[in-house]
């Protein structure tokens, strides 16, 4: 592995030399399906350090930090931290976004802030149910790269160069992220308000997709999965796409699903009518999670029946 530019040394770097990234141990893993389920986020701006558990490290107030904690979690809603590449900061206060990533309804929202105390009037509640408020709408995407060295060192590594690539190619949609799940699949991207989780990115794959985003497309190569959807409709979606050749961003809705003891069943619309897909929960490879590990632990994912 290489050098970790910005002055924040992962955590497990002392760990390196001995052990194989998890990133690349993991290379055999499949990749569809294996996105976060997340349908509500919320992202707050911190150009400081990042620790290992991002808002409760951060250097909001405590009771900021524990408000803000407890009523996203309340609500079902991810809180992460972000940045722009090389920690600039933005000017006066911090940016505060607000995403809904359900297909058909899905919004980003902004406003910026000059004191902390401010989240907590945030109506978290109102953007769980899908409404967005107390957010000026936002027409562009935004290109979310896990970086966070303290959090696992494959984010640092393979997470950075991302960043500064995006951010020489697309600086107003960009942003460092403090976590998106799964270490191991490295580089990591998520598009909002579309929700798609990607995986396994270098600077010149994550430059195609940063294109079909702003597009409007999707590059199903490298996606790990739709966060507004569990994780076996993220595979079978994945699937469907593959095999039909879809680009588009809402090329498919989601009409049924339907979960029995053999595994579950999808049924997707489309411009070429209904589709079926049926996956399975299948004992996968051995890896470990994340550089941390001391030893591989057994994975699952799903598998296509059809």
């Amino acid at each position: 592995m290489g050098t970790f530019d910005d002055g924040e040394t992962p955590a497990s770097a002392a760990d390196q030399p001995k052990r194989l990234p998890c990133a690349l141990g993991a290379g055999a893993e499949q990749l569809a399906g294996t996105a976060a389920y997340d349908v509500t986020h919320l992202l707050i701006e911190h150009p400081g350090h990042w620790g290992r558990k991002a808002l409760e490290e951060s250097l909001f107030p405590e009771h900021v930090r524990a408000t803000v904690a407890a009523r996203a979690a309340d609500h079902g809603i991810r809180v992460s931290l972000i940045r722009r590449h090389g920690r600039t900061p933005t000017g006066s206060g911090f940016h505060v976004f607000g995403a809904h990533t359900t297909p058909g309804s899905a919004w980003l929202g902004i406003t910026r802030m000059a004191d902390p105390d401010e989240l907590l009037g945030l109506d978290l509640g109102a953007w769980a149910e899908g409404r967005m408020a107390g957010l000026d709408r936002v027409a562009h995407p935004l290109l979310l790269v896990c970086t966070n060295g303290r959090r696992d060192a494959c984010c640092a590594e393979f997470g950075r160069p991302i960043a500064r690539a995006l951010s020489q190619a697309h600086p107003e949609v960009t942003w460092e992220v403090t976590h998106l799940g799964g270490h191991r699949f490295a580089g990591a991207m998520l598009t909002l308000p579309s929700g798609l989780s990607y995986g396994r990115l270098d600077p010149s794959s994550a430059r195609e997709v940063a294109r079909r985003t702003l597009a409007g497309e999707l590059d199903a190569a490298y996606l790990r999965g739709r966060v507004a959807y569990p994780q076996p409709v993220q595979a079978a979606e994945i699937h469907l796409l593959e095999k039909q050749g879809l680009r588009e961003v809402d090329a498919l809705t989601v009409a049924e699903v339907v979960e029995s003891d053999s595994g579950v069943t999808v049924t997707f619309t489309g411009a070429a009518g209904p589709a079926t897909v049926r996956v399975a929960r299948t004992e996968g490879p051995a890896v470990r999670a994340s550089c941390g590990d001391e030893e591989p632990k057994r994975t699952t994912y799903w598998r296509v029946l059809d």
